[in-house]
């Protein structure tokens, strides 16, 4: 398992939610490459489509910039060593959304 503390750099998660997306991470990052960001982000958007419900989105690497819409209350964006991970949940509810900016 990787040493490092994840650094939460932007989200409006409840944090039980922020604990539960870390800890994935931490689970990813034992069972994958640290090189294979994408079966990385996988693993994160399956585990919490299935304990959130969809629909969800993961973004993983160490060089990325985005812009996105999210729901409110579902969006996280935090950095577990040289790894970047963001993830957010997307929906029709269009009064809710929220749009961000990550540079």
């Amino acid at each position: 398992m990787l040493e490092g503390k994840a650094i939460v750099r932007e989200t409006d998660m409840p944090d039980d939610m922020q604990s539960h997306a870390m800890e994935l991470a931490y689970q990813a990052l034992d069972l994958h490459e640290v090189s294979d960001c994408q079966s990385i982000a996988h693993y994160m958007k399956k585990n919490f489509d299935e304990f959130y419900g969809p629909t969800w989105h993961s973004v993983v690497g160490n060089d990325f910039g985005s812009c996105i819409t999210h729901l409110c209350g579902s969006f996280i964006f935090f950095r577990v060593e040289m790894m970047e991970f963001l993830l957010f949940k997307d929906g029709k509810d269009l009064s809710k959304e929220v749009a961000v900016k990550i540079a």
